[in-house]
C-alpha cells in the first residue's frame, strides 16, 4: 500500500474512534532511506531504514492530550494500536484542564505536494563517489530516499508531504587534524557534478598537504563559502526569528526591533516552496509559500507559532512549535563564485565554522572556529592552508558594515542531522564577502 493511502487508513480510524464532542489532529512522519557510511574510500555500513510514526492528539473543548507511537507498517497490526491508542488517551483528557494558548485552524485548507525522484539505485550512487574519490581517504555518508510527511483532523482536513531527496557528505582526509570536507545535495542527481565536487575537494587537499600559514590574532579580509554562512544561518536559527523570542527580548536580532540593520543586500526568507519542508506545521496551519524575515537589511517579519499566536495576539504564519525556520533561503548577490578570490585579493577564503555560539546574545556577536580547506589567498590565489583560528564578531558587522559582495551562486544545503531520522530542513545560501572579520586567536 503506497504511504498516502496508508495514512489514510489510519486516519480514518481514529475519526471511528471518536465520540461525541472529540476532536483530533494527527501528524505522520515516515522514511524509507538508504544510508551508507564511508570510511577509507569504502562502504563500512550499509542499510536501510524504514519507519512510521504517528502523534495523536485528542481534544475535547480547549483540552487536549496526545500520544506518540511507532507503526508496523501492518494495517490492521496498526489499526488496533491506534484504536487503543485514542482509548488510552480519552482516559486521560477528563483529567486535565483548559490549555488558554490552545490554537488550531478555523478552516479546511488540504494540500498535497511530491518533489523529487525518482533517484539512481543507491549502490550506484556510492559507486559513483567511491569511483570519483581515486583512492583518496574517504569519510561521509549518504543518506537518499522518500520522507513523507503528512496532517489530518476531524474536520476534514488532509496534507501530504512527499520529497525523494539525497545527501551526500564526506571529507577527504590527509592527517590529523587535516580534511577537506565537501557536499552535495538536491532532488536530482548528476554524476558530472558530483565528479566536479570531489575533483575541487581533492585540488584543495593537495594544497592542504602543504606547509599551513600561522597567523596572528587580528581583521583579516574574508570569503565565507556557502558551507560556513550555513553554520552562522544555523546559529541564527535558534530563536533569531522566534516571533516569541522577539517579544521576551531573548532574540539575538531583537535590536533589529530598534533600529539596527544590516547591508541593504541581505535578504532573508522562510522559502517553503522551494525547500524541502512540508507546506504544514503540527497543529495543521499551512505555511505561506515565502515569508519575508529580512529585507533590505531590516527585519521585517518573524514565524509566529499557534501558541504565540494565541498569547500575544499575533497572526500565526505556520511556522512550527520552535520557530525555527526550516526553509531559510538568502538572496544571492552581484559576484559571481568563480571572480570570489579574485575579488578576495589577499586575506583568508573560509570553507567551513563550526562550534559556533554566542558570546553576546544581545549584540548578536558569534564566536567559532575556522574547520576543514580555510586558506589564505593572495593576489587572488590560494598560497597556503591556515591554522584553526577563532573568530569573534558581530552579524551587524559580517553582514551589515563589512559587506562587500554576495555570490550570484546559491547553494542547496541540507541539514546533515540523522539522529532518530531525517530532518527536513534546508538552507539556500550564497557566499559572502567581507572586508574585516575579527580573529582572536
Amino acid at each position: 500500500m503506497r504511504p498516502e493511502a496508508f495514512f489514510s487508513e489510519i486516519v480514518a480510524t481514529i475519526d471511528q474512534s471518536l465520540v461525541h464532542g472529540e476532536r483530533h489532529a494527527t501528524s505522520y512522519a515516515a522514511e524509507d532511506t538508504d544510508f551508507i557510511r564511508l570510511n577509507r574510500g569504502k562502504v563500512r555500513q550499509p542499510g536501510h531504514v524504514a519507519q512510521r510514526y504517528v502523534d495523536i492528539r485528542l481534544i475535547h473543548g480547549m483540552r487536549h492530550v496526545s500520544h506518540a507511537l511507532s507503526l508496523s507498517g501492518d494495517l490492521a497490526t496498526d489499526s488496533e494500536a491506534v484504536q487503543a491508542a485514542v482509548a488510552a488517551l480519552r482516559t486521560v483528557l477528563a483529567d486535565v484542564s483548559d490549555d488558554p494558548h490552545l490554537l488550531l485552524p478555523s478552516t479546511v485548507n488540504s494540500t498535497r505536494t511530491s518533489r523529487g525522484g525518482p533517484l539512481p539505485p543507491s549502490e550506484a550512487l556510492v559507486d559513483t563517489i567511491v569511483d570519483a574519490a581515486e583512492g583518496h581517504d574517504l569519510v561521509g555518508f549518504l543518506a537518499a530516499g522518500p520522507v513523507y510527511r503528512g496532517f489530518a483532523n476531524s474536520d476534514g482536513q488532509r496534507n501530504w508531504h512527499e520529497i525523494t531527496a539525497f545527501n551526500a557528505q564526506w571529507s577527504l582526509y590527509h592527517r590529523a587534524d587535516k580534511a577537506v570536507k565537501a557536499a552535495y545535495s538536491g532532488f536530482a542527481w548528476d554524476d558530472a557534478e558530483l565528479r566536479s565536487r570531489m575533483s575541487a575537494a581533492a585540488d584543495q587537499l593537495g594544497v592542504i598537504s602543504t606547509p599551513p600559514k600561522s597567523l596572528s590574532p587580528g581583521k583579516y579580509r574574508a570569503y565565507l563559502a556557502p558551507a560556513a554562512m550555513q553554520e552562522i544561518a544555523q546559529l541564527l536559527s535558534f530563536g533569531g526569528f522566534s516571533a516569541r523570542a522577539l517579544e521576551t527580548q531573548q532574540s539575538a536580532l531583537a535590536k533589529m526591533r530598534t533600529g539596527m540593520t544590516l547591508d541593504a543586500r541581505v535578504h532573508v526568507s522562510e522559502d517553503i516552496a522551494t525547500g524541502v519542508a512540508p507546506a504544514f506545521q503540527s497543529d495543521g496551519f499551512t505555511r505561506p509559500a515565502d515569508v519575508a524575515l529580512i529585507d533590505a537589511g531590516a527585519l521585517v517579519g518573524a514565524l509566529v507559532s499557534p501558541r504565540t499566536a494565541r498569547e500575544f495576539a499575533l497572526s500565526a504564519n505556520g511556522a512550527n512549535p520552535w520557530e525555527a525556520p526550516e526553509a531559510l533561503s538568502m538572496r544571492g548577490g552581484a559576484l559571481a563564485t568563480s571572480d570570489a578570490l579574485r575579488a578576495l585579493d589577499t586575506g583568508l577564503a573560509v570553507g567551513n565554522l563550526w562550534y559556533l555560539n554566542y558570546s553576546d546574545r544581545p549584540a548578536c556577536r558569534m564566536t567559532g572556529m575556522t574547520r576543514f580547506a580555510t586558506f589564505w589567498v593572495e593576489n587572488g590565489r590560494i598560497v597556503a592552508p591556515v591554522d584553526v583560528l577563532r573568530f569573534d564578531d558581530t552579524l551587524y558587522r559580517m553582514l551589515g558594515d563589512n559587506l562587500e559582495a554576495l555570490t550570484t551562486e546559491r547553494e542547496l544545503l541540507l541539514e546533515s542531522n540523522t539522529y532518530g531520522s531525517r530532518l527536513l530542513t534546508s538552507f539556500v545560501l550564497p557566499g559572502a564577502l567581507v572586508s574585516e572579520m575579527s580573529f582572536t586567536l
